[in-house]
């Protein structure tokens, strides 16, 4: 046997992780908050391997001018950006024709369902940064339209991939019996008050918990913040509260187990990355339909002075039944 093919042998014996990923153009909609910094610092400048071939090439920067902190942001964002290599374009339309998949990272959930429309239209996958509308209604939509135009989408706090939170839905304890989970819940008027910021910690609560929330209780925490109870199929209770920092508590079958704790970007980028080559989303549209509609139910209750609501309700609400 000649060197050359023993050489040959060898290089095809390697395992495929070790082979250089196809280049993956990536866009980006939406220069108004942090994650398109930390997102393009990674994929451009730190290049792990979990994200090889994936380059940020190019973003639409326009942002919500209602929105004081999305005017503020973008012209430094922007810049931040350029630096790192991305051209910026004039209209989503332009965007579209350099890119092979898009992070629609606008930070205002009113305008992503208009703005993912021309993205299905030219069949780019696209990851929704949250919150992913602005509405339950519009998040219904988003899901529907995907669906009907073939294009794979999905939306995810970062919270979801957080090291504890992702062993606990591996069944580290079995199944959760009890789960509590606590973030910041900074408000935006135009939004359901935990789209807006609430939503990392309620996400990784449905990540320990899983779905099957049956219905919610809005509250107030002996501490004066936002407390949400959810009731789950067979007893399962699960509370979100809003508080400084991130973290939780699952308590299952098995045990117990911290969870929602905040670990970076990085691993909601090596879930996103595969989702744009193969198409397949990490999380359903069911459970993010689920996450929206419990915090739209955790609204109806504030509304109804702290009563208890369905999530079959506000679903049948939004969707005009």
């Amino acid at each position: 046997m000649t060197r050359t093919i023993c050489l040959l042998i060898a290089l095809f014996s390697l395992p495929l992780s070790l082979y250089a990923e196809a280049p993956l153009r990536v866009g980006i909609i939406g220069l108004d908050t942090g994650h398109v910094v930390a997102f393009t610092t990674v994929l451009n400048v730190k290049k792990p391997p979990q994200t090889a071939g994936a380059t940020v090439v190019a973003a639409y920067p326009k942002g919500s001018p209602d929105i004081e902190s999305s005017v503020s942001r973008v012209p430094d964002y922007t810049e931040k950006v350029k630096a790192m290599g991305v051209e910026i374009v004039d209209s989503i339309e332009q965007l579209l024709t350099k890119v092979d998949a898009v992070l629609l990272e606008t930070n205002d959930g009113r305008p992503h369902l208009d703005q993912l429309r021309p993205c299905l239209a030219a069949k780019k996958p696209v990851f929704i940064d949250k919150p992913v509308a602005g509405t339950l209604s519009d998040a219904i939509k988003i899901y529907d339209e995907a669906a009907k135009a073939g294009v794979p989408v999905f939306s995810s706090s970062s919270l979801r991939f957080g090291k504890a939170t992702q062993e606990v839905r591996a069944g580290k304890v079995g199944l959760v019996k009890t789960g509590s989970t606590f973030s910041p819940a900074s408000l935006e008027k135009t939004h359901p008050d935990l789209f807006w910021y609430g939503i990392h910690g309620v996400e990784s609560l449905f990540t320990i918990m899983g779905t099957g929330c049956q219905s919610v209780k809005r509250g107030i925490s002996p501490e004066g913040t936002i407390q949400v109870t959810g009731t789950w199929g067979g007893g399962r209770i699960g509370t979100y509260t809003e508080k400084k920092g991130y973290g939780g508590l699952a308590i299952g079958e098995k045990g117990e187990a911290e969870a929602g704790k905040f670990d970076g970007y990085e691993p909601l980028l090596y879930e996103i990355i595969p989702f744009f080559r193969t198409g397949k989303s990490p999380v359903t549209p069911a459970e993010t339909l689920e996450i929206y509609a419990f915090m739209e139910a955790a609204d109806e209750s504030k509304r109804q002075g702290g009563a208890e609501v369905t999530l079959d309700s506000v679903m049948q609400k939004a969707r005009g039944k």
